[in-house]
């Protein structure tokens, strides 16, 4: 993938006659120019990794597809602000944010839904609903049994990239689309939606979605949420910071800082009132100050996005409380360093 123009990026649009924002496909005679016209760019740093993939495809003999064939062919962008228009801009920009090319809301993904079909996602390649009787019996009589993984607009992130450095223990759970940094963990039960991910060394048992980004060496434990953007009426983007913990059962409306705690089966939404104290439990304002209880509450929104606070619910009067928190987290090096 390119993200500059240069040299080579020039010689292809001319070559190929690459229109922006379309989906061109190549022949095995422009495989064989392509090839050729990447020999002639050594020293560009995407001429290596195109020649690799150039040289697999035309070595790999093609397959009789009964259902669906496989084009090879490039796809150039010219807007990544403006709003999806065809399938093959929404997969490319999905795979761009999946590949680290770009962070989540790096491409605008508005109008993904409305061209993405949904599909039925199987080992033979994806497949129409109303196709996929046919097609089963098709595969069961040439004694190769279809298998459906899912049926959804988006497939499976480890179906059709593995980024380096990270362990998914459930590929399920992980949508294409998400972007998950270098020494990230998703456990069994984690949840990444697409345009969502992780900056760096997080630990994932609960759910991360749309829209979503987590800062670096953050846990977000068992059952944990982070509200998104995608359904509900929320239009509030939100970001966890780094080294931050979700307990288990937790869950966030507001955005939260770096160094930020939130205590098991607290789930904080943007109108929670909120009690504030200081570590020697005298009631304070936004502004710090002294202040008579009772005049100490406020919204969580009025919180969003601060950093080192440690939220909780009192288990005796039932009061959410924030005050400053005495320690952040560390994350187990040995999970997450070996990947």
């Amino acid at each position: 993938m390119f993200s500059n123009s240069g040299p080579l990026l020039e010689a292809l649009v001319t070559r190929f006659l690459l229109q922006n924002d379309a989906f061109t496909v190549l022949s095995q005679t422009d495989l064989e120019a392509l090839s050729a016209l990447l020999a002639d760019h050594p020293e560009a740093p995407e001429a290596q990794a195109l020649q690799a993939v150039v040289a697999q495809v035309q070595k790999t003999p093609p397959q009789h597809q009964s259902y669906s064939h496989l084009d090879c062919g490039f796809f150039l962008l010219s807007a990544p602000d403006q709003p999806v228009q065809s399938p093959e801009e929404a997969y490319f920009k999905l795979q761009l944010i999946s590949q680290r090319k770009v962070k989540p809301h790096g491409v605008l993904l508005d109008g993904a839904f409305r061209v993405l079909s949904n599909l039925a996602w199987t080992n033979q390649g994806p497949i129409l609903p109303e196709d996929l009787e046919e097609v089963r019996i098709q595969a069961l009589l040439s004694g190769q049994p279809l298998q459906v993984s899912h049926v959804d607009k988006f497939p499976y992130l480890v179906n059709y990239h593995l980024p380096s450095g990270v362990r998914i223990a459930s590929g399920a759970q992980v949508r294409l689309g998400a972007y998950l940094g270098e020494g990230t963990t998703i456990m069994q039960a984690g949840f990444v939606n697409f345009n969502a991910g992780t900056e760096g060394q997080a630990m994932v048992e609960g759910r991360i979605s749309a829209g979503v980004f987590v800062g670096d060496k953050t846990d977000i434990g068992g059952g944990a949420s982070i509200m998104g953007t995608l359904s509900g009426g929320n239009t509030h983007v939100i970001e966890i910071g780094s080294q931050c913990l979700l307990g288990a059962n937790a869950g966030t409306g507001i955005s939260l800082g770096d160094g930020c705690t939130l205590a098991a089966g607290l789930y904080l939404t943007a109108g929670t009132k909120v009690s504030l104290y200081n570590q020697t439990g005298q009631p304070l304002n936004l502004a710090g100050e002294v202040v008579e209880h009772g005049q100490n509450r406020v919204h969580a929104r009025e919180l969003s996005g601060r950093g080192f606070l440690l939220f909780y619910q009192d288990s005796v009067s039932g009061e959410v409380v924030c005050k400053p928190n005495p320690r952040t987290i560390a994350l187990n090096p040995e999970l997450h360093s070996h990947n």
